[in-house]
């Protein structure tokens, strides 16, 4: 679930992505057998996809990520609101919409995408009347994004998703205010983010 963002991350990182052979052995260890697979899956396709097309990444990283079970915060982690790196997500299999959206912005980013095409963004799903989340994709800063997300779990544009409604969205530096459904007002700094700087903080310490 998602919740008003405050205060917090600097720029964007990809540690706790491409992970060491201890920190992968480690992951087995605090989540199981199954775990250590999926990670291990995780860990070659980043390997495997750096040299692939830009379209291609976003294909596989979407896939690949939305394989993971749904599971709400309350259900998942007894929270209203968590969010989860992508160790965390694979380690339990259980993700819900911010989970994917961070898991597949960090791999891209590990696998070369630059930072500026990609933003996570908060939109309002009309069909089911909530908040969600999904990642965004922009090929030049003005062209209409891709939207990767684990509801239509196709990568479409985003004018064909008439079911989104974007509020704002954000990367590793910047935040913007949605004006339609492909444009947006810069909003400063993505420095206002609390989840986000928890996120980064628990990349670091290898969750």
């Amino acid at each position: 679930m998602l919740s008003t963002f405050s205060s917090g991350l600097g720029s964007t990182e990809s540690a706790g992505v491409l992970l060491s052979p201890d920190e992968i052995q480690g992951a087995g260890a605090r989540y199981g057998e199954e775990a250590l697979k999926r990670v291990n899956t995780w860990q070659r396709l980043i390997r495997g996809g750096l040299g692939k097309e830009e379209r291609e990444k976003l294909e596989l990283v979407n896939n690949f990520f939305n394989q993971i079970r749904y599971r709400s915060d309350q259900q998942h982690w007894g929270q209203v609101d968590y969010w989860a790196t992508p160790l965390e997500a694979l380690g339990t299999n259980g993700a819900d919409c911010e989970d994917y959206a961070i898991a597949k912005y960090l791999t891209l980013i590990q696998l070369g995408v630059p930072d500026e095409r990609l933003r996570i963004t908060y939109v309002k799903a009309l069909t089911l009347n909530q908040a969600h989340m999904v990642l965004t994709y922009y090929e030049t800063p003005d062209a209409e994004p891709l939207v990767l997300d684990n509801l239509n779990k196709q990568v479409l544009g985003a004018e064909t998703r008439k079911d989104l409604l974007p509020i704002y969205s954000f990367n590793g530096s910047g935040l913007w205010v949605s004006k339609g459904r492909a444009s947006s007002q810069s909003a400063g700094s993505s420095a206002r983010l609390s989840r986000w700087q928890d996120v980064k903080s628990k990349l670091k310490s290898g969750r």
